[in-house]
């Protein structure tokens, strides 16, 4: 049996060996397109969880699967961190209300996470790490069934892991054909990796060098004081996490928390109640959520004092470090009935949604997959009682649909897969419907859209019948690889005639931070030439990373 703090222990072992191996795991993704995907995405999910648990001490092992699985989903990015949070999910599931992990409850542990991770997916498809988890499954099962102890039970389920991976190119004829693994069956295999560590042998995994400075500049890039672009009204910002006991109404701590401060989240599921206020009285905050049951992770910054500092950086012109930037969004309270938070990358692109009618933007995209937190703070600085979400890849749909049940407001998510789509959606908004009747008329409208874009290969490739070299121009027609070239000029006019239709009316061209001005100008000039006469022409600097070229036809 393995108690809390041995638990605790193998999940930031775990968070670790995935950031270690990242890069490799992110390799095995047989689509060409240049994508942060899995290996990043599941790294980043788990890390969350990690960071939680380095505050945790001798607390049940039920209460650490606990803090794991709700910190795992406010973390998710992309389909394959969501998918790691269901399992884990699952997992606390299993353990709920356990003191140590047993050979039995660690094998319905595994049973639930497949469970919950089965039914999240719409289309399940066999050879991903869902069939990887489910084979681990039943090794566990079948281990406990032969009487073996909890570690017996665990490395059964991660030997089944080992083998359902190696099987996934049999199940997915693209994974043969490349000659891969499936990449999130093995980001999966190698958390289980990690936790293996601590359970035999009581070791936890480093992180390497790089990943440790990584999360060195992470931490020492966030600074309370710049969370949100106004004025300091109150001076602590005030965060912590509640350990639910009871059966008290989170809308009463929320309701005395905004009669004491300002920036009020208040955020629960069925286990926690996650806190951040800006208070003079972070003591009072404190009092009252004790009512509420236990508090962990508990932070209290002097807002004042760290923007004063800040100030006197940059007086004295002391050098940042090179961080991702982080966005924030300040929490409001409703004042409309409707509102609209999109994701997308790029300047012109943002400005655009805007100007469509959506009041927050995310920024994120085929690298940058924001995460379920990042879009329910959007959702909840939206001042509308009803939040449509746009996610505008198909990578971020599960992660925005999990702030669905995390929100305080009405969340519809879209499952808008592109930028025109999201654009598509937008313009067929209309106020006088109801959510329900907006909902099936923008999906409606925007699933008539076809879209293209023009990206670079990212690897060599042999996919989907093309053989692809490292560099070249991909022509991508609805999500799938239509045909290479080096030349854009080409490439752009092939790829629209290949588009437009016998009905088609309007083409709207989006180009990238990577293409100029002119070279736009220069490229609409030979569309329209050629197909000027059969179809409107709007051209767009979007300013998007990745894709040279957005196109979008109806």
């Amino acid at each position: 049996m393995f108690n809390g703090n041995v638990l605790r222990d193998a999940v930031i072992s775990a968070a670790n060996n995935i950031a270690n191996n990242k890069k490799q795991v992110d390799d095995l993704n047989v689509f060409p397109v240049p994508d942060g995907d899995t290996g990043t995405n599941m790294s980043l999910s788990i890390a969350n969880a990690a960071r939680e648990l380095e505050r945790v001490n001798d607390e049940p092992a039920g209460k650490v699967a606990s803090i794991t699985a709700s910190a795992l989903l406010r973390g998710a990015r992309g389909n394959s961190g969501v998918i790691t949070s269901l399992l884990f999910r699952g997992i606390a599931n299993g353990l709920k209300g356990a003191d140590e992990v047993t050979p039995e409850n660690l094998k319905l542990a595994f049973n639930l996470g497949v469970e919950a991770a089965y039914k999240a997916v719409m289309k399940p498809t066999e050879g991903t790490i869902l069939t990887v988890a489910r084979i681990a499954a039943e090794y566990a099962e079948a281990a406990f069934n032969e009487g073996k102890d909890a570690l017996g039970v665990f490395e059964a389920a991660l030997e089944g892991a080992k083998v359902a991976l190696a099987n996934t190119p049999e199940l997915l004829p693209v994974l043969k054909k490349a000659g891969v693994v499936d990449a999130g069956g093995r980001g999966f295999v190698v958390i289980l990796e990690g936790m293996h560590s601590v359970f035999k042998d009581g070791v936890i995994i480093k992180a390497n060098n790089a990943v440790a400075e990584e999360k060195e500049e992470e931490q020492e890039g966030r600074n309370a004081a710049g969370e949100f672009e106004t004025e300091i009204t109150f001076t602590y910002c005030t965060e912590f996490i509640v350990n639910r006991e009871n059966e008290n109404d989170p809308a009463k701590l929320r309701a005395f928390l905004e009669t004491i401060g300002d920036c009020v989240v208040v955020v629960d599921d069925e286990e926690i109640i996650k806190v951040h206020v800006h208070t003079d009285h972070p003591g009072k905050a404190l009092e009252e959520a004790v009512n509420y049951g236990q508090m962990v992770k508990l932070k209290i910054e002097n807002m004042r004092d760290q923007h004063e500092r800040a100030k006197h950086d940059a007086q004295t012109k002391k050098p940042a470090k090179n961080i991702e930037r982080t966005e924030t969004f300040k929490p409001v309270a409703p004042t409309k009935p409707v509102g609209f938070v999109s994701v997308s990358a790029g300047a012109g692109l943002e400005q655009l949604f805007k100007d469509l009618g959506v009041d927050t933007v995310v920024s994120g995209g085929q690298t940058m997959n924001p995460s379920t937190d990042d879009i329910l703070k959007a959702v909840e600085s939206t001042p509308a009682e009803t939040v449509f979400v746009l996610p505008n890849n198909k990578n971020i749909i599960m992660a925005a649909e999990q702030a669905i049940n995390l929100s305080t407001r009405k969340v519809i998510v879209l499952h808008t897969r592109t930028v025109p789509q999201g654009i598509t959606a937008m313009l067929n908004f209309v106020p006088e419907l109801s959510d329900d009747e907006n909902a099936i008329n923008m999906s409606k409208a925007f699933e008539s859209i076809s879209t293209g874009q023009v990206t670079f290969a990212a690897r060599n490739s042999d996919f989907d019948g093309h053989n692809i070299k490292k560099g070249e121009l991909l022509a991508l027609d609805n999500g799938k690889v239509s045909f290479t070239d080096t030349d854009l000029e080409k490439t752009m006019l092939k790829l629209t005639k290949q588009m437009l239709k016998k009905d088609s009316s309007f083409l709207t061209l989006i180009y990238g931070e990577d293409v100029s001005d002119e070279k736009a100008a220069e490229i609409e000039s030979l569309i329209n030439e050629k197909f000027g006469d059969k179809v409107e022409i709007t051209l767009i600097n979007g300013g998007q990373p990745i894709y040279y070229f957005i196109i979008s036809v109806e």
